[in-house]
């Protein structure tokens, strides 16, 4: 079973969020319209900026847990790598 792990982003350079899921369309629907309370909702974090995936839940749980300890900077890096402007990416979900 597929996972994924995403990072979502308040603005560029702002609140960030990472979590991991086996259906990231439709958790980025939760967090878009504020569907699940906490985090997300409360700090308006709703862009994703950022977003892998991997063969196996398994496998995206254990690096959603290592990218939860990185500094802060290594995130910003991971994004602005694949995605400079901070664009919106959720238009790369169609047909997962």
């Amino acid at each position: 079973m597929k996972g994924y792990v995403y990072i979502l982003a308040s603005e560029r350079n702002g609140t960030l969020y990472i979590g991991v899921t086996r259906d990231l369309p439709g958790r980025l629907f939760d967090h878009q319209n504020g569907l699940t309370p906490g985090f997300t909702s409360r700090y308006s974090v709703k862009t994703l900026v950022w977003f892998e995936e991997h063969d196996l839940l398994t496998t995206a749980i254990t690096r959603e847990k290592t990218m939860k300890k990185w500094q802060r900077q290594w995130k910003l890096n991971l994004i602005e790598a694949s995605n400079p402007d901070w664009e919106d990416i959720a238009h790369y979900l169609h047909g997962l």
